[in-house]
């Protein structure tokens, strides 16, 4: 007979919950608020000095902001979960993914990561999209808006820099040396933690699933830009 994870529409019945199902929306919860966090204060808001323009400050402020209400919102479900706050923000036994030791140095590296560390993310939400956890579904739903316009700022002002040839070359520099470190963001193949999630309908796909649908994804737009991936290793089994 099939396994049937349960709905668990709130707060409330989450407490009542086998310790497998909260511990793996706790740790979904906790790796949310603390990466949001850290994306903020690493990429979107230094971003805003190499912002060029007014109007590309202004955009990138609005970007930094919503990361930071992204962290605020999920540091929020975690603690009526029963999370301290330590748990829930970078400490020194709680190291960020890989992608945000990337040292930015330039506006069109920040638009390449818009561009791409911000699909992955799409991608990520769209598997919460139907989590059998309403709070954790209702706020990815929630979020799910802002890291298109996130994603979108990206294409857009990698768009309008490879209209020069100086611009084109910053931004292939850019993907060359940002997009081989976004694989790890999906984690292992044949991963304890995604059987686990899936089991609870917490998530839907496989991480070397979802993994190949970023890659197509990532690649058709690198292609519209009239720009090339470089070769990368597959999430190690």
């Amino acid at each position: 007979m099939n396994f049937e994870p349960p709905v668990v529409k709130t707060i409330e019945e989450f407490a009542a919950q086998p310790e497998e199902f909260k511990t793996a929306i706790k740790k979904l919860v906790r790796s949310h608020a603390i990466n949001e966090l850290y994306g903020a204060r690493v990429f979107d808001e230094p971003a805003i000095v190499y912002a060029p323009t007014p109007y590309a400050k202004w955009l990138t402020c609005r970007v930094a902001m919503e990361e930071y209400g992204h962290h605020v919102r999920f540091k929020e479900l975690g603690e009526k979960l029963g999370m301290e706050e330590e748990e829930l923000i970078p400490g020194h036994d709680k190291k960020p993914l890989s992608i945000f030791e990337f040292p930015l140095k330039s506006w069109a590296e920040f638009c390449v990561i818009k561009l791409l560390a911000d699909l992955a993310e799409i991608l990520q939400v769209e598997d919460l999209l139907h989590c059998t956890f309403h709070p954790l579904r209702n706020l990815a739903r929630a979020t799910m808006p802002e890291e298109k316009f996130h994603a979108d700022f990206g294409k857009q002002f990698s768009t309008e820099l490879c209209q020069t040839e100086e611009g084109k070359a910053a931004v292939q520099a850019a993907i060359n040396e940002y997009f081989p470190l976004l694989p790890p963001f999906f984690g292992r193949a044949n991963s304890r933690n995604n059987e686990i999630f899936r089991k609870w309908g917490i998530k839907l796909r496989k991480n070397e699933e979802m993994l190949a649908d970023y890659i197509g994804r990532a690649q058709a737009l690198v292609d519209e830009l009239g720009l090339t991936l470089p070769d990368i290793k597959t999430v190690a089994a």
